[in-house]
């Protein structure tokens, strides 16, 4: 017998030219945060896209008038499957990068790794779902040898 089938199903698009994107590390963030968390299967979209695109996604979907880093879309969800979208705005991820004093690259990641969270079930709408989100994040982070900054997210 061959190996075990690979149902975990990631898929990433980059939709914007400005910024690199290491596609196989935000892959297999979301492939580590979906197996740690107790998913068996899951078909997930990622789209790395520019301010203006995210932007006008947030209004649509959220009403929210402005850019954000990070959208979580999710699709159908059971007790071991997701099916979901992520939407990460390489953008907000270069200039908060800045900010922060770390790499576009690591900040991408972040958003990425906090939109996974959000698929599996994580929340971050009080301060106690916060801490526990901020705590996972940590945890993930520290797979690629990082430290968070300690800034909260802005998604949703």
């Amino acid at each position: 017998m061959g190996g075990a089938v690979d149902l975990i199903k990631i898929e990433l698009t980059n939709q914007q030219e400005q910024h690199s994107v290491d596609e196989e590390r935000l892959i297999e963030a979301v492939r580590s945060v979906l197996q740690e968390e107790g998913l068996k299967r899951a078909e997930i979209s990622i789209a790395v896209v520019d301010d203006p695109t995210i932007h006008e996604l947030n209004v649509q979907y959220l009403k929210h008038d402005y850019p954000t880093d990070v959208l979580s879309f999710v699709l159908q969800r059971e007790e071991d499957y997701v099916d979901g979208e992520l939407i990460v705005s390489a953008d907000t991820a270069a200039a908060q990068s800045i900010r922060y004093g770390w790499q576009a690259a690591d900040e991408l990641l972040l958003y990425v790794i906090h939109g996974a969270l959000h698929l599996v079930g994580y929340q971050d709408g009080s301060e106690t779902e916060v801490a526990e989100m901020r705590s996972r994040e940590d945890y993930f982070l520290a797979q690629h040898g990082l430290e968070p900054h300690r800034q909260a997210t802005d998604a949703e």
